[in-house]
């Protein structure tokens, strides 16, 4: 039998208000309440003022540049831990915010990601450019910290991150703690950096306001399934989507999200934790001498050396930090002299993997730990979801070029792409989560038309957006460009994107398929072909977005886009670069690309 419950000490007011809050919230929401409250109540007991008091008043400005959502992620949680810590916090993306505010600014953290080649993201340019520009101002009463991620495979690991900080402190801006650099294993780095900046913060406004603690999710709470507790997903289906005779092997992958209650958009990604070759991981015991039951830690976790290989390091991609280890404690003179040569180690890592590295500068009576310490983790991998779930309900689509190549007399193959196209078996799962991308979203306006880019694999979204467009009834048109080798084997989805063109949803469909003719044709002399009618489109606010490879594509396409600006809206390459920028900070040229 249940005790009564006390007395309540509100009055009518204020029960009616908590009655009136607590109706409008879900499962999650009412779960981050409870956190919340457990949090100030301990600020209370310690002896602190309400976090809802503000210790400062000093504004604590945020600013985020995110390709992909996880800048802007951390950037919530950071703004979630200083409120609970009593600051007035300011939270924006970076497009967002007005540059000239920065000489009112006193306190701010900047957090972004690096696209492409040590390239800003989309929504980072424009503060980029002003802080590199001539009218950037002193920045003398500016205090800062610096957040970058990044991939440290890449040569330009953080690099809008370094740009940022060293452009801040030139203009006189001083740092409050040193600017933090994370690799794609970047949630414990990233609390760390958080944590210290908090710190630093309580410690300057003479707060007497303990820190609450942050709110965690509680067990019923990871119903809601995210990237540290990923969904189960079983396998429904796969589909090799070439014809036979093509140089490609694309499959078509659909996994159920049933009783997962997570939900997407057109334009998200699915991440998945994949697994690497047993073939790999035997190779690597046999190389080290080393037996795979051997118990080895990974930060507080204990398992066998073979399980690590197997599903936690990542085994197919060095990294310029695990090289300049791996000489440390290999001791060779050779490979030490070659980590002081940056633009010689990217050349020498280019298709190398961690067999090459064991089988080239062995190291006699390595220990497991000790090559378990010197491995970086296994990411999860993302891909662009290929479904809309008006379309499909409880399931995710993803559309997945097999990785294999011939290097060194030795085959290597992409981790994920093989995984989920060759050792991943039908109703066997694959643990996932909703990785969110708001800025590669379909227009708020129905009608708006769009112009879809996505050769190859980078078609995936735009068959999302286009049964969204459809199970939504949206007017507006809708025009496709799609690339690749052949037409007889590759064009992928092509029934679809053919019933489409017969129900009169896709408007046009512009395609270029390079193996077929004499010359080589991509979609970027396509979209320089149809020019005129581009721009009308353009000038009649259509969307842009463009998908795919970041390398070659994007940059060509982007080209593209600027010759049919200048030459159809009679502007110099100066202005058409600056209107393709408008239309990036506007939201209509948006771009996901890797």
């Amino acid at each position: 039998m249940n005790a009564p419950l006390p007395p309540s000490p509100l009055n009518d007011a204020q029960r009616q208000q908590i009655d009136a809050l607590l109706r409008e919230l879900n499962e999650q929401q009412l779960d981050w309440v409870q956190g919340y409250l457990a949090g100030y109540r301990a600020a209370l007991q310690a002896g602190g003022e309400p976090s809802s008091a503000s210790c400062s008043a000093v504004t604590l400005t945020i600013l985020y540049g995110s390709q992909t959502g996880n800048a802007e992620t951390l950037a919530e949680q950071l703004a979630e831990q200083a409120r609970a810590q009593g600051l007035d916090v300011e939270s924006l993306d970076m497009d967002e915010f007005p540059v000239r505010q920065l000489k009112k600014t006193e306190r701010l953290a900047l957090i972004t990601s690096t696209h492409g080649e040590g390239d800003p993201p989309d929504n980072a340019l424009g503060l980029h450019e002003y802080l590199h520009g001539r009218k950037a101002p002193k920045l003398g009463q500016l205090r800062y910290a610096v957040l970058s991620l990044g991939d440290s495979s890449y040569e330009y690991f953080c690099q809008t991150g370094v740009d940022f900080d060293q452009r801040l402190a030139a203009l006189g801006a001083e740092r409050m703690i040193d600017r933090a650099d994370c690799d794609v294993d970047y949630e414990e780095a990233a609390d760390q950096w958080m944590t210290q900046l908090l710190s630093t913060l309580k410690s300057e406004t003479k707060s007497t306001a303990a820190v609450a603690p942050t709110p965690t999710a509680s067990p019923s709470a990871t119903a809601g399934h995210d990237r540290k507790h990923p969904f189960s997903a079983p396998l429904l289906d796969r589909v090799t989507l070439n014809g036979r005779g093509s140089s490609k092997a694309v499959h078509h992958l659909e996994l159920s999200l049933e009783d997962s209650g997570l939900r997407y958009q057109p334009g998200d990604s699915l991440g998945v934790y994949v697994q690497n070759d047993p073939t790999l991981v035997a190779r690597i015991l046999e190389q080290t001498q080393l037996d795979g039951e051997q118990p080895v830690t990974l930060k507080d976790d204990s398992l066998t050396l073979h399980q690590a290989l197997q599903h936690h390091l990542e085994l197919t991609r060095l990294t310029p930090p695990t090289v300049q280890q791996w000489a440390k404690l290999s001791e060779a003179s050779e490979l030490q002299q070659l980590t002081n040569d940056k633009r010689g180690l990217i050349d020498w890592l280019h298709g190398r993997d961690l067999l090459d590295l064991l089988q080239e500068y062995p190291i006699g009576g390595l220990s497991a730990q000790t090559l378990v310490d010197h491995i970086r983790r296994l990411p999860p991998r993302l891909y662009s979801i290929a479904s809309s779930q008006a379309a499909v309900d409880d399931e995710v689509h993803l559309t997945v070029a097999a990785v294999r190549y011939q290097q060194r007399e030795r085959l290597r193959e992409g981790v994920g792409s093989t995984w989920l196209a060759d050792r991943l078996a039908l109703d066997d799962t694959a643990p996932v989560f909703i990785d969110t991308n708001k800025n590669f979203r379909l227009p708020n306006d129905p009608n708006a038309p769009i112009v879809m880019i996505g050769p190859g694999t980078g078609v995936a979204p735009f068959r999302a957006f286009m049964q969204e467009r459809e199970a939504e009834a949206h007017s507006g048109k809708n025009w496709l460009f799609f690339g690749d080798r052949n037409f007889r084997t590759d064009f992928l989805y092509q029934r679809e994107w053919l019933q489409w063109r017969k129900q009169g949803l896709l408007s046009r469909l512009d395609v270029a398929f390079s193996r077929d003719g004499p010359d080589k044709v991509y979609v970027q002399h396509r979209i320089r072909e149809a020019g005129a009618e581009l721009w009308r489109w353009i000038e009649d606010g259509a969307h842009l977005y463009v998908c795919g490879d970041a390398n070659a594509m994007a940059p060509d396409v982007h080209e593209a886009l600027i010759d049919v600006v200048s030459t159809h809206g009679h502007k110099s390459r100066d202005s058409a670069e600056q209107y393709l920028r408008e239309l990036t900070r506007s939201k209509r040229y948006q771009r996901d690309v890797y």
